[in-house]
């Protein structure tokens, strides 16, 4: 292989200047991109005042908490609805809508109740029995308005007084809230075994009547609701299971610990057996695919109805109709020798330089061999994100929970005039609202309010959101910065391990933020508007499902894959624009610039070593989920003979599976995450090595020994007395 191919430098850039005082990251730096430093602390300093003003206005009750008809929290402690933590509707076929439950803004009175209701019945019922038993009021009246103690009062008047409601239905409790007990039984609906009910007004109503005023819609959502109450008992077994197996959990998650760190350390000696077993055995089984379908092709030569050509049977729904043609078979064998080709021609002329990605994966397994530190800074990069996504939740439930309790008009007549007006529910019953719309309502609606802060709230959430952004991306780049940084030291170590500084990962973590938060952040911000555009698009695609335009679903779905392959080419780039950043400590531009032109000047090596450090990254945590999955299994299952007696008592034992094996992909994920940073910041250390040193004693090389053989260069050792 040639040295060195020459390239225009107007389009790639210029290669990396020698530098005789160049030993590793620069550790005489200043403080770059020092305006987006400052930007970025007043942001976070204004992100810590969107907070605190957020707090001091909001309110997780009104989110944690249903509200009645009066605004008045259920269930919450030091109040009169302290032991009344349930809302109750008096009358839930006023709420069959849908979007009239999801706003909470039922035309019917909402009551806090201790427990939801668990029988049929009426008030004319409650009436009736009351003479000879007066249990059936004590039972109705917890229905009913605090304070209201007359059961003798007429239908009528109660119901124009909203005392009581006119009927109860067997019902549950669902986020607080008490919904029909709905079952479908041989696909019937029914509430308490029961396909029909006294509405309370002298009607039998039938339990569709529910359903058909829904629209079918309203079946849905209880049915999901149903589903869902019926799912409370298995969560509690799966609690139960969690309660008794943690401790066995978190020793399969050690266990994979363990596991990741000897895989990692042990590609130094298996990358390549691995990786070159992988390629033999993608063109043996592609071989066997050539001889398998000329195999099929020459049984199927001569057979009458073999010989008709695809085209003439046209489509077919039962796709064995085609594994019956001789054409079918002769297809497939000239698209897998095409395959095959492709593989043998690229492993003759790309051998080089899958040399090379092997070299530098074992070689970045001898680095971290020596900063194992590295593999424990994700704990780090966790507790940060988890911090920021704390944050942001906390402040996005106090916006939302800003604002006084909103009263509007709620009236079961569609031409009411008043309907869906502000009210004060202290002098609604002295307006003529009631007398123009019968049966109208001052019922609580929203929190909300008229000042500036209010009417800005959902301009706050999206900062809010925006700012998470930032955040989240700055701290993945820092954690990326100070782990370059440290791999980096490693590189420019001339002698290994006598020359890497002391505490090389403590050393670029300083580095990194005392004088790159500027670069870092910029790099951060650019990430987080295009993320923040992706998320808008989201949003509008999901209001626009069902949109009759298809232009506009098109141009939206044009600009979904636009800002996808945006933020994974930003991602790339930044993620290079930091490594240079911790080994030359210049600005994020320049950083991004020499990064891309360096890369652009080696693109095909930078393809091979992606490629085959993603292929070996995602076999090891395959690899290793699937064996302490495999373990985790036969442990739960008591088919270990040796440890059967410690297994615990299980509802579920796919339970702690199944967290085992999630949780081991997690741990291989953040354990192979560091792996592949110290990989990529070996290979830019290697282009610019590359392209500055020239293997004379003033100038040596500081790749491992391997690359120098595969490339055929050498390290000129200085003769005593001889002049350069």
């Amino acid at each position: 292989m040639a040295r060195k191919t020459e390239i225009p430098s107007s389009y790639y850039g210029e290669p990396q200047k020698f530098d005789p005082t160049f030993r590793g990251p620069i550790h005489n730096r200043s403080c770059t991109d020092v305006l987006c430093c400052v930007i970025f602390i007043i942001v976070i300093l204004g992100y810590i005042a969107l907070g605190t003003v957020a707090w001091i206005h909001g309110d997780p009750r009104k989110v944690v908490y249903p509200t009645d008809s009066h605004g008045q929290f259920c269930g919450q402690q030091g109040t009169p609805n302290a032991n009344k933590a349930i809302l109750f509707y008096f009358n839930i076929l006023q709420c069959a809508n849908p979007a009239v439950l999801i706003n909470l803004q039922c035309p019917t009175t909402q009551l806090c109740v201790p427990k939801c209701p668990d029988r049929f019945a009426t008030y004319l019922d409650m009436q009736y029995n009351y003479r000879y038993n007066k249990s059936h009021w004590e039972y109705y009246r917890q229905f009913c308005k605090p304070g209201f103690d007359n059961p003798r009062k007429s239908v009528a008047q109660v119901l124009r007084d909203e005392d009581c409601p006119s009927m109860i239905v067997p019902s549950r409790p669902f986020l607080q809230r008490c919904f029909p007990d709905f079952i479908t039984r041989n696909g019937t609906l029914t509430v308490a075994n029961k396909t029909d009910f006294k509405d309370g007004l002298g009607k039998t109503r039938s339990v569709t009547d529910l359903r058909d005023a829904a629209k079918e819609d309203w079946t849905a959502i209880l049915g999901g609701i149903t589903a869902l109450l019926d799912a409370k008992e298995v969560g509690i077994k799966i609690f139960e299971d969690y309660a008794s197996s943690w401790y066995w959990i978190l020793i399969g998650l050690v266990i994979t610990m363990v596991v990741s760190l000897l895989f990692i350390l042990l590609l130094r000696f298996t990358a390549g057996v691995l990786l070159w077993v992988v390629i033999f055995g993608v063109i043996a089984a592609v071989g066997y695919g050539i001889w398998h379908c000329y195999w099929e092709f020459s049984l199927l030569q001569g057979k009458p109805d073999a010989d008709v050509t695809i085209s003439d049977i046209g489509f077919q729904t039962d796709f064995r109709v085609y594994l019956q043609l001789s054409q079918t078979w002769l297809i497939f064998m000239i698209s897998l020798a095409v395959i095959e080709a492709i593989v043998i021609l690229m492993l003759i002329f790309l051998r080089r330089r899958v040399r090379i990605a092997i070299a530098l994966l074992k070689e970045g397994s001898k680095a971290i061999g020596y900063i194992m530190t590295a593999l424990f800074y994700p704990i780090i990069t966790f507790f940060l994100l988890a911090v920021c996504i704390a944050y942001w939740a906390v402040t996005a439930v106090f916006l939302a929970s800003s604002g006084d309790a909103v009263y509007k008009v709620m009236s079961t007549q569609p031409k009411c005039q008043y309907a869906n007006l502000t009210c004060d529910p202290e002098t609604f019953n002295k307006t003529n609202v009631t007398k123009v719309c019968p049966g109208a309502q001052c019922t609580f609606a929203f929190y909300g309010g008229e000042s500036v802060y209010h009417r800005y709230i959902f301009i706050l959430q999206l900062c809010n959101l925006l700012i998470f952004l930032w955040l989240v991306n700055f701290t993945i780049a820092l954690g990326q910065c100070t782990l370059a940084g440290a791999f980096a030291s490693y590189y420019w170590a001339l002698k290994k391990p006598g020359d890497i500084p002391a505490c090389p990962l403590f050393a670029s973590f300083g580095r990194a933020i005392r004088y790159h938060t500027g670069s870092l952040a910029f790099g951060a911000l650019i990430l987080s508007i295009v993320q923040f555009f992706r998320i808008i698009l989201e949003y509008l695609d999901h209001k626009l499902k069902g949109a009759q335009n298809a232009f506009a679903r098109f141009l939206l779905c044009c600009l979904k894959c636009c800002f996808w392959c945006l933020e994974h080419f930003i991602k790339f780039m930044n993620r290079n624009a930091y490594i240079m950043i911790a080994i030359y400590g210049k600005n994020f531009c320049t950083s991004a610039k020499d990064a891309f032109f360096l890369l652009m000047r080696n693109v095909v090596r930078v393809a091979v070593l992606d490629k085959v450090t993603d292929f070996l990254l995602f076999l090891g945590k395959l690899l290793i989920s699937g064996s302490v999955g495999v373990l985790a299994f036969f442990f739960f299952t008591r088919k270990i003979p040796v440890i059967q007696e410690e297994v615990p008592s299980l509802n579920y034992y796919w339970v702690p599976l199944l967290t085992v094996i999630f949780g081991s992909y997690l741990v291989a994920h953040g354990f192979f995450n560091v792996y592949a940073m110290c990989v990529d910041t070996l290979f830019l250390c290697f282009l610019v090595d590359l392209e500055r040193n020239n293997g004379s004693a003033a100038r040596p090389y500081y790749m491992s020994s391997e690359l120098r053989s595969i490339l055929n260069k050498k390290n000129v050792k200085s003769r005593p007395g001889k002049k350069k």
